[in-house]
């Protein structure tokens, strides 16, 4: 009998811790990993490092040069590793890879930590992607114009400017040669010249041409600033300013902005000379009579921009605009917005851009991204400048070209019009040399550098049309 019960008190026991073993194994939840900053980062590779997480028997380490990790590393999906570092091997120069790590225990496997970035040392000798901006567009389900701003006197026959705009670029747009100030000389008296050569150069070239820009308080002329009438008689002034150059290029500009930045940073109505002696109702104006003088010369198909800056992280500024739109689209005067981009890689990010858009697409309107262009050292400190265009900062230009273009493939055909570039190369852009952003000489924000040559942030542009 003392040996009947001894067997079955140990079998209990027996059972008992068994089934603890089991409560105890079900019972340990893994704790998502954390990700650190590598060591050791050389040209062909990196130490990967995360934290310990109790209990884990492995880890799981993914590397991509993707952030979205569509692809992955060659020997780098889910390899496991039972340390809490990897030395990583077999990498490209001057290039950019993401690491994440999952800890696993048994069958049990937790969730993707944070994300890394490490850029490696040395220069990636990887060509830049040659294909050609506007053939890549144009084979796409629902195409558009790729514009870039231009001077006069880059138009020479056979000059490397007329090469690559021909080669590249579908659309137009004067950089400040078709503003007031360069075409009105007096009152009815207009030189036309140097406008005329940048509109016959599109029409010759079968490159679309966008007018920029009718009214803008940073191109009034002198006599216009100075005028000494009535607001009444400078109304009229303004209104024959605009009836005539939209008359003169009927046919041949196929689309204005009509008014520039009519909004100040603070939201409210920017306090230009036209708010001045024209009153509130300036903007729409100013619309009605682009209209009235287009359906006067039969340009019906001519298409009317409002162009402003700095809307997607400026609520204010944002919804001061969108006022002045919905004023515009009521009258039934508007057909786009030109939203200017002058982005930096930090910001505005891709949900405050698409968030902007998003406004006007709702209200069926085309979208016009207009002076795209993207600063990398975007600080006003001269101190906190760098002065050297360095990996990181180029690849990270690359990547937040390939969003804007992404963002702006993505919108739906009718909303589409054009995705403008504001100028060529580097060292010609406004940024560098601007005193209010206070840059001196410091940026590089375009698709090309200097000498001409394709950079990443053309590859970038051309991965967001993909």
């Amino acid at each position: 009998m003392k040996k009947i019960f001894l067997l079955v008190l140990s079998s209990f026991v027996f059972f008992a811790m068994s089934c603890t073993k089991d409560d105890e194994a079900a019972a340990i939840t893994l704790k998502v990993p954390t990700a650190i900053e590598p060591l050791d980062v050389k040209d062909t590779g990196f130490k990967a490092k995360w934290f310990f997480v109790s209990k884990a028997q492995s880890y799981l380490l993914d590397i991509s040069t993707d952030a979205s990790f569509a692809t992955f590393v060659t020997n780098y999906k889910a390899k496991p590793v039972t340390d809490l570092n990897e030395v990583v091997v077999g990498l490209a120069a001057g290039t950019q890879y993401f690491y994440r790590v999952r800890a696993q225990r048994d069958a049990q496997i937790t969730d993707y930590s944070n994300v890394i970035s490490i850029i490696t040392t040395g220069t990636n000798a990887t060509p830049e992607d040659p294909t050609f901006l506007k053939v890549k567009a144009n084979k796409l389900a629902n195409p558009f114009f790729i514009g870039m701003a231009v001077k006069a006197n880059q138009l020479t026959a056979g000059s490397k400017y007329d090469v690559i705009l021909k080669n590249e670029f579908s659309s137009i747009s004067a950089e400040y040669e078709m503003k007031m100030d360069q075409i009105s000389t007096a009152s009815g008296v207009y030189n036309w010249t140097v406008a005329d050569k940048i509109v016959a150069y599109g029409n010759g070239n079968g490159i679309n041409v966008h007018g920029h820009a009718l009214v803008w308080h940073n191109s009034v002329p002198t006599w216009l600033a100075n005028y000494t009438g009535t607001d009444a008689a400078f109304a009229l002034e303004v209104k024959k300013y605009i009836t005539d150059v939209v008359t003169h290029y009927k046919g041949k500009v196929k689309s204005w902005d009509v008014v520039n930045e009519a909004v100040e940073d603070d939201g409210t109505m920017r306090n230009t000379i036209f708010l001045k002696r024209m009153g509130a109702n300036y903007v729409n104006d100013c619309f009605k009579w682009a209209r009235a003088a287009a359906v006067a010369a039969g340009d019906t198909q001519l298409l009317l921009f409002y162009n402003d800056y700095a809307t997607s992280d400026n609520t204010s500024k944002q919804n001061k605009m969108y006022t002045i739109i919905d004023d515009l689209v009521a009258s039934k005067i508007l057909d786009g917005v030109g939203f200017q981009m002058h982005n930096t890689i930090f910001a505005p990010s891709k949900a405050q851009i698409e968030s902007d858009i998003n406004r006007a697409v709702a209200k069926g309107l085309k979208i016009h991204i207009s002076e795209l262009d993207m600063q990398v050292n975007p600080g006003n400190a001269p101190a906190n400048l760098t002065a050297t265009f360095t990996n990181e900062l180029r690849l990270a230009q690359k990547d937040k070209y390939k969003e804007i273009v992404k963002i702006y493939n993505a919108l739906p055909a009718a909303n589409k019009y054009a995705l403008t570039v504001w100028g060529m190369k580097d060292n010609e852009s406004w940024i560098p040399f601007s005193t209010d952003l206070n840059h001196p000489g410091n940026d590089w924000p375009l698709l090309y550098d200097a000498n001409f040559a394709l950079k990443s942030a053309h590859t970038g542009f051309l991965q967001g049309l993909d």
